[in-house]
């Protein structure tokens, strides 16, 4: 899911109690899901249809700009064979396999075609932000507002929380667990019905990087229990990417 609209400043500056700020966040809530929402659909589409996708085994390295940041890719990270060029771009689509963080490379291309093994890849879109706030920022002022009943241990240290219907959020939960230092880490999924339902894109989140960017990723119900693994990992990895943009003296 992407976010197609950023949170206002006055609502940020708002009580939490505040009729107003209640009203706001719902009407941002619903345009978000409505907008988004294609996104989580998309990530169970995407694990059917990955073999479409163009691989390319090639290491050679790209030199995207997204706003005021920059990105160093290997070519064989970036999905679409479209965004593989050198240049300003809106956003770019990576996919990685778990847990190693490679793309794909011919030795192990059934990690990418074999439908059975694309649980998996983490997929990654990276764009500039819209939004003040990450996914782990939002959880207390925005999503709190809007669960319903009470919270089940999930396992793995996290706790599950469901929407109210006006949330807009449809069949999704949030995900989250205490961290030390940090704010909570927060993921929303749709959690299949059976363990043999799963796909590589039941569950997503969206956390901050740069001076300027969001990076969404989308992956399988099946990595839950490597939640805080993956996060750190998928952290690590675009930080290890990230050039000197445009001007800046290296």
């Amino acid at each position: 899911m992407s976010h197609s609209a950023s949170i206002p400043a006055s609502l940020e500056e708002e009580p939490l109690i505040s009729n107003r700020f209640l009203l706001k966040s719902l009407a941002y809530l619903a345009a978000m899901a409505a907008m988004t929402g294609a996104l989580v659909l998309g990530g169970h589409w995407a694990g059917k249809k990955i073999n479409l996708a163009g691989h390319t085994d090639s290491r050679e390295v790209r030199t995207i700009d997204i706003g005021p940041d920059r990105l160093l890719l290997p070519s064989n990270v970036i999905r679409f064979e479209t965004q593989r060029r050198n240049g300003t771009a809106e956003r770019v689509d990576l996919y990685l396999s778990w847990p190693d963080m490679e793309g794909y490379t011919r030795e192990h291309a059934d990690r990418f075609n074999d439908l059975s093994k694309s649980r998996r890849l983490i997929f990654v879109q990276i764009t500039q932000s819209v939004m003040s706030r990450d996914m782990s920022g939002r959880v207390e002022p925005i999503y709190s507002h809007y669960f319903r009943g009470n919270p089940q241990d999930a396992g793995n240290g996290l706790t599950l929380h469901h929407f109210a219907p006006e949330a807009g959020y449809q069949d999704d939960v949030l995900l989250t667990a205490p961290r030390a230092g940090q704010p909570d880490f927060a993921v929303r999924c749709i959690l299949p019905k059976t363990p043999q339902e799963a796909t590589s894109g039941d569950c997503q989140r969206d956390i901050g990087a740069g001076k300027d960017l969001s990076v969404l990723y989308r992956f399988s119900s099946d990595l839950l229990p490597e939640w805080e693994a993956l996060d750190r990992a998928v952290a690590a990895f675009v930080a290890a990417h990230m050039g000197k943009p445009k001007g800046e003296k290296r």
